[in-house]
C-alpha cells in the first residue's frame, strides 16, 4: 500500500496540483489585499467614507454606528458590504484565472506542430507506371 501511495503522490499531475495550490493561495491573498487596501478604499469614500466591508443592516437593532465585528457581537447583521468585497476578490481572481488559462491555451495551440494540408483527390500516378502502361498498350496495338 505504501509503495503504491508513493506511484501516486509522485505522479506530475499530483505534484503539478500541489504547486497550483500554493500557488493559488498566494495570489489570493494578493487579490485580498489588491480589493482591500486599493480597490476598495475610494469606493468607501464614495460611499460616505467608510470601510466598505463594514457595511451592513442590524437585524436584532444594533446601533447603525459600530462596526461589523462589533455588531456581530451583539447579534446577527446583513452584511452586505463585506460580501460584495469578497465577489470583487471572487471577480479578479476568476478573471485573471481564466487569462492565465487563455494564454497557456495559446501557448499549447502555437507549440502543436503544423500538419501539411493533404492535396485533394488521389494522388498523381507515379511516372514509371504510367511509361509501362504506355508500353503494355503499344504491345497491344501492334
Amino acid at each position: 500500500m505504501m509503495q503504491e501511495f508513493k506511484e501516486f503522490a509522485m505522479k506530475g499531475n499530483v505534484v503539478d496540483l500541489a504547486v497550483g495550490v500554493i500557488i493559488g493561495g498566494a495570489f489570493g491573498k494578493i487579490v485580498d489585499s489588491l480589493v482591500q487596501d486599493i480597490i476598495m478604499p475610494p469606493i468607501g469614500k464614495l460611499f460616505g467614507g467608510l470601510d466598505f466591508a463594514n457595511y451592513y443592516l442590524p437585524l436584532n437593532g444594533q446601533n447603525p454606528a459600530l462596526s461589523l465585528v462589533e455588531a456581530k457581537k451583539l447579534g446577527a447583521v446583513f452584511a452586505y458590504g463585506n460580501f460584495a468585497t469578497i465577489l470583487l476578490n471572487f471577480l479578479i481572481l476568476a478573471f485573471v484565472i481564466f487569462q492565465m488559462v487563455r494564454l497557456m491555451n495559446k501557448a499549447r495551440h502555437l507549440a502543436e506542430p503544423v500538419k501539411p494540408a493533404e492535396p485533394e483527390g488521389p494522388p498523381p500516378t507515379p511516372e514509371d507506371v504510367v511509361l509501362l502502361r504506355e508500353i503494355r498498350d503499344a504491345l497491344k496495338n501492334r
